[in-house]
């Protein structure tokens, strides 16, 4: 199978940072609207806020460098239902983040191109990229590439030519605009506290990275996550400053759909706001391309954990997996049609999935601490800053459900739907049981009906209990191996448990450890035990020797977390779980 090459720090900056330098280009006016002049304090705090997070950012993924963010942290400190949910947050945050991105790049291109029609063309958008992550994302990342630097390159110019011009010109507004009352009457701390619940949609996107870490050459997600906290430290604090410094506040609401265009016009003329428009274009159309590859590297990681059916992982020639981009596709075709091109219903869903997310990012650094404290990790998060962290998303959290309760029904209403769905598919096996009983009850006066449904529904869960798993000891006593056996019982669908053990040539299996085993093989009649002792090194070679003769993924092999003087990352093991 063709292997991608690994993207380097530029190519994975970009890929993610589309999407989160396009916010620049809406969260000045938006943070504006509530702190007034001192929006650049609000978005000042929010860098702040993000400085915190790259630490634990860098832990979680540095101990578990694997795709799938969230979803993958708790998955290997807790269980797949937690992981789950966060799983299904940050879908529908890529969801609302494609479909918002490609609608109002197209309202950007309208005021280019009189006449656009804007379904249609946000439709093309969807499609084009779709095509694009499908050809891999090696192709892709060199479109992020060209969009990502031209747009630095723009914002760039409009933040020298706007200081340029206040140098240039004799202007009282800045002083007029921090004397005048704030929005609403609030004092400033209120206004600060809204304004920063505001500002924090500005850093959608730094949680990409994590998604698609594994295509990530080493040593560059941590890259990915400074390069991104730079840009956004840079350009929205002296964005909104810019704009307070030029215009008068009520031109700045008058003109908040495209804020910086106007900019452009009052700075430059008709050629840089051109310009600017041109801009915003590309760069959400780079913010639809961060969503197709995020949730491609997420949702493949799912399908492999068998959250979602396994067809979907089928690769083509490139390493991508079409039928996953496609679903994701589909699933953005019917959020659009469904609000008809008004997105103010999926902020909704985008302002509470995104925010919940990185929540449950600090929440599974807290885990990692506590329960694979042995685990190696290239840096570490203090946890008096994984706290603080925690604590300024919960009040942004907070502050945007404040200001808008109508948002929480709305994210409710595609967070159950799209909860449900996994949930029947992480418990499948269980409702094909009750079906079953259903099948058997309802059905006997139609017995060669009833029979033959018991046996479709006999044969389906035969096909999906099947499946086998190993868990790796290094001779745990009873307790830890009945930990994994109530761990599988409860996460996994299977009838098989390969309990292996790898002896150096002068060890030995005690009685006491065989008798144990013996007892759980009692103790949980439903999944078959098997005790198998090997003689060798474990490691990387040995899981993959294993993986291919015994033909099970490696992500369906558990060990225990590693201490400090284990050789190799959980990396190196090839997607090996960690459930102890």
């Amino acid at each position: 199978m063709h292997s991608p090459k690994k993207l380097g720090a530029l190519a994975a900056t970009a890929i993610c940072g589309n999407d989160i330098t396009s916010s620049c280009l809406y969260v000045s006016a938006l943070t504006i609207g509530y702190a007034g002049p001192w929006a650049f304090v609000a978005l000042a705090l929010v860098a702040g806020v993000l400085f915190l997070y790259r630490k634990i950012y860098g832990e979680v993924v540095g101990a578990l460098p694997l795709n799938g963010g969230a979803y993958n942290v708790l998955l290997n400190t807790t269980n797949k239902t937690n992981a789950s949910v966060a799983a299904c947050l940050t879908i529908l945050s890529y969801m609302a983040t494609a479909v918002i991105s490609a609608t109002e790049a197209m309202h950007y291109l309208h005021n280019l191109v009189e006449g656009l029609p804007l379904i249609k063309a946000t439709i093309g958008v969807l499609v084009v990229f779709l095509l694009l992550t499908i050809g891999g994302i090696g192709e892709s990342a060199i479109v992020a590439i060209i969009i990502f630097i031209t747009h630095l390159a723009t914002m760039g110019l409009l933040l020298v030519g706007g200081a340029f011009f206040r140098a240039t010109h004799d202007l009282s507004i800045a002083s007029l605009n921090f004397s005048a009352p704030l929005p609403g009457g609030a004092g400033i701390a209120t206004a600060l506290f809204f304004g920063f619940g505001a500002a924090m949609l500005g850093v959608s996107g730094f949680e990409s990275s994590a998604n698609f870490v594994e295509e990530q050459a080493p040593g560059v997600f941590r890259k990915t996550l400074r390069n991104m906290w730079l840009a956004v430290t840079i350009i929205n604090p002296l964005m909104a400053l810019l704009a307070v410094m030029l215009l008068p506040l009520a031109k700045v609401g008058e003109n908040s759909n495209a804020l910086l265009s106007f900019m452009g016009m009052e700075i430059g003329g008709p050629w840089l706001s051109t310009a600017i428009s041109i801009d915003a274009v590309l760069v959400l159309c780079g913010a639809v391309l961060t969503s197709f590859v995020g949730v491609g590297g997420l949702m493949r990681r799912m399908t492999l954990d068998r959250v979602l059916p396994q067809f979907l992982l089928k690769e083509n020639k490139r390493g991508s997996s079409p039928r996953i981009l496609i679903l994701f596709f589909l699933l953005c075709l019917s959020v659009l049609m469904i609000t008809n091109g008004e997105v103010g219903a999926l902020a909704g869903v985008y302002t509470i999935s995104f925010l919940t997310v990185m929540a449950f990012f600090a929440y599974g650094n807290f885990l990692l601490k506590i329960t694979r404290s042995r685990l190696p990790r290239p840096e570490s998060a203090a946890p008096f800053v994984v706290a603080i962290a925690l604590m300024a998303v919960v009040v942004a959290l907070y502050a945007n459900v404040r200001l808008h309760p109508e948002l929480l029904v709305v994210f409710l209403q595609y967070f159950i739907p799209a909860m449900l769905t996994i949930y029947i598919f992480l418990k499948r096996n269980v409702i094909l049981e009750y079906l079953m009983v259903v099948v058997s009850s309802f059905l006997d006066s139609l017995q060669h009906l009833a029979a033959a449904s018991r046996l479709r529904l006999s044969r389906t869960i035969r096909e999906l209990t099947q499946q086998e798993f190993v868990y790796f000891t290094k001779g745990d006593d009873i307790s830890v191996i009945n930990r994994v056996m109530m761990y599988v019982e409860d996460n996994e669908i299977t009838k098989k448990l390969r309990v292996v053990t790898v002896l150096k040539d002068d060890q030995e299996v005690s009685q006491d450890f065989l008798n144990d085993i013996a007892v759980l093989d009692r103790v949980y009649p439903d999944i078959d035990i098997d005790f198998i002792s090997l003689r060798g090194i474990f490691g990387p070679e040995l899981v993959e020797q294993l993986s291919n003769d015994w033909k099970i993924p490696k992500n369906f092999m558990f060990i225990g977390s590693p201490g400090d003087h284990f050789p190799y990352r959980v990396a190196d093991l090839g997607g090996v779980r960690l459930i102890i």
